[in-house]
């Protein structure tokens, strides 16, 4: 073995440039901050085989706890998040989103306008993803009504006692609450709220919790621990997967209109990465074979030639026109109206 410092000095600059090498065929990471199940996983592995590039999801399980990790970190530590139209004009004024850069996205041209453009920041700041309606699901065997209406759950029968789930979201509990009452899921009369607040105080008893049923095989909902819950249209079709009995409503008085976005963070050193990957689901094949995976309504336009007709003709993927109607999209609350919202909320929950 050869000790001298020439022999030494080789060696040590093979070994940095195998070290080098190795480094670089890591592949490159997009952290990407997302529901889980909202995404259909062969399509994030076929993007790592075309790209190299490995998509890193992380998870939320509430709109609020999405909103305390970037706010905890000011919006840093991931590429991509995945966040609602109402949300994207506060997080754009944090300074925590990048404007979208059409020039990357050649695939934008599929979008449906209406969604683009659906929430003030949405066209400028982020990228339409899917779109539906928040209602109720429920065991039609079990639960003994079909919940024409929201008094329905809200004022339920002795029966349902200890079999509803809600969810971790103030806003959508309340604004369901309120439209039970016949209000606007935007009004903002304190005293309105706390009339919502009242009529929610006297469901509990009938609460099982305020956590969002699971997707799978063991969902309450599927094994009968749970006979309705508020949840999202196409949660609904994929737990039914698992039992044929769950069916879903949108009640009378309407329900939430809602759509989701793909938004890239301003913190990202890896902006053009996630453009690509923006683009790549936005191919129309792959938009088609996502919306089949999670049962919502994508609003790109070129996809729908590639999907079955049954996919049209559910009434709970697209909504029929007078379901639209009467449901709304959210808008801002006052301030004062939030905090409103939050007290009665935690009051529940606590």
């Amino acid at each position: 073995m050869n000790d001298s410092p020439a022999a030494l000095a080789r060696c040590f600059a093979l070994a940095c440039a195998l070290l080098g090498g190795a480094a670089q065929a890591a592949p490159e990471a997009l952290r990407f901050l997302t529901w889980a199940d909202y995404l259909d996983e062969a399509l994030a592995v076929e993007f790592e085989r075309e790209t190299g590039v490995r998509i890193e999801f992380s998870y939320f399980e509430s709109d609020d706890a999405r909103d305390e990790i970037l706010a905890e970190s000011d919006g840093r530590g991931f590429d991509l998040v995945l966040v609602n139209g109402l949300l994207l004009e506060d997080y754009a004024m944090r300074g925590w989103l990048a404007p979208v850069e059409p020039a990357r996205i050649p695939n934008l041209r599929h979008l449906e306008a209406r969604w683009r453009s659906a929430f003030p920041a949405s066209e400028r700041y982020a990228v339409p993803y899917f779109w539906g309606t928040l209602g109720i699901g429920f065991r039609r065997d079990l639960a003994g009504t079909e919940f024409r209406s929201w008094g329905d759950f809200f004022r339920p029968a002795e029966r349902l006692r200890g079999r509803i789930t809600l969810l971790k979201s103030n806003r959508d509990v309340l604004g369901m609450a309120l439209k039970s009452l016949g209000y606007s899921a935007n009004a903002t009369d304190r005293e309105r709220a706390r009339e919502a607040g009242r009529l929610l105080g006297a469901q509990r008893p009938f609460v099982r919790s305020y956590e969002y049923v699971s997707l799978g095989p063991d969902s309450a909902l599927v094994t009968g621990e749970v006979w309705a819950a508020l949840m999202y249209s196409g949660d609904a079709l994929m737990v039914r997967e698992h039992n044929e009995h769950i069916a879903y409503v949108v009640p009378d008085e309407g329900g939430n209109l809602w759509v989701d976005y793909l938004a890239t963070l301003q913190s990202s050193p890896r902006k053009d990465l996630a453009a690509q990957f923006i683009d790549f689901l936005n191919r129309p094949t792959i938009a088609a074979r996502n919306a089949e995976y999670v049962y919502y309504a994508t609003p790109n336009l070129a996809a729908r030639e590639h999907l079955p007709s049954g996919y049209f003709e559910d009434p709970v993927i697209f909504p029929p026109p007078d379901v639209l109607a009467r449901s709304e999209v959210y808008r801002p609350l006052p301030p004062r109206t939030q905090r409103t919202f939050n007290m009665i909320y935690g009051e529940l929950v606590n």
